[in-house]
């Protein structure tokens, strides 16, 4: 069997050094090395949002699906409800799913629903030409906030940490080895996979003088310890000078939504009892 052209004949209208380019390429080369172990591409889906991130859908020769604004995730866990034997990958940007699609976010995490969400974190809204978003630094000078917004960003690993992701990852699109294994793990594990990429906006917030020096390895610890997982998320807040740790900062096995007991429908008499069943273990 020959192997498909990932790349499509589409304009590519991503600006020269976007970092977009590195997690297409590194992307093309996971599938491309699923193909050639005997895996059908057939059986991947690539959900993407709105924003500059979004248009790999048309850059990436697979089944994909254009969805609204912030609704990258639900369409993505529908598509892995209706056949639990797709792999999902839900490509968005930090506005489209740390800002509108929050919500989405932190409930496909606290259900561990088995999609790779790759979150293209360029830390502004690109494609409108610059405005600030959830993971913008204090001061960020934008379209919308010329004299620099007074908002903190908030940390977007330690949300999905504590609402219940299975595997948490942070990489960095000057580190395109790196962030392959990341994105490999993540697709590999059987439940949430949350990976924030550090995306370079070289329009907009061209920020890899500001990364390279602060990116570094943790040493090797155990990635299901909470606490200690916790620590290194929060040694840096989006902003200031801490160290900006790489690689898998959390990981532990748990049953995924779609492998629980599905409930059936029960009679009102039944609900009842089992409802008094319920009330009396919180006694």
């Amino acid at each position: 069997m020959t192997p498909r052209n990932l790349i499509t004949p589409a304009q590519n209208t991503w600006c020269p050094g976007c970092g977009n380019f590195t997690i297409q390429h590194t992307l093309k080369t996971i599938l491309a090395t699923r193909e050639k172990e005997g895996h059908s591409l057939d059986d991947v889906v690539l959900v993407s949002g709105i924003g500059c991130h979004a248009k790999i859908a048309d850059y990436l020769n697979i089944n994909s699906f254009y969805s609204l604004h912030g609704r990258t995730i639900p369409v993505a866990t529908g598509l892995k409800l209706a056949n639990p034997n797709l792999t999902v990958i839900c490509c968005c940007g930090d506005g489209d799913c740390y800002a509108e699609g929050l919500d989405h976010l932190l409930f496909a995490a606290k259900r561990n629903i088995d999609i790779t969400v790759i979150v293209h974190d360029n830390r502004v809204y690109g494609l409108t030409t610059g405005q600030y978003t959830p993971t913008s630094p204090e001061g960020f000078h934008g379209k919308s906030t010329p004299a620099g917004t007074v908002e903190a960003p908030f940390n977007p690993l330690e949300l999905v940490l504590a609402s219940g992701a299975t595997y948490i990852a942070r990489g960095y699109t000057k580190k395109m080895q790196q962030l392959e294994a990341l994105i490999k793990g993540g697709i590999a594990h059987r439940g949430f996979s949350c990976i924030d990429v550090l995306q370079i906006c070289a329009t907009f917030f061209p920020a890899a003088d500001y990364y390279t020096p602060r990116v570094y390895d943790p040493e090797p610890y155990d990635r299901s310890d909470f606490v200690r997982a916790c620590a290194t998320i929060r040694e840096w807040d989006y902003s200031g000078d801490g160290k900006i740790a790489l690689g898998v900062l959390y990981e532990r096995s748990a049953p995924s939504f779609e492998k629980r007991k599905v409930m059936v429908p029960v009679t009102p008499v039944e609900r009842e009892h089992r409802l008094e069943e319920l009330l009396a273990t919180l006694r």
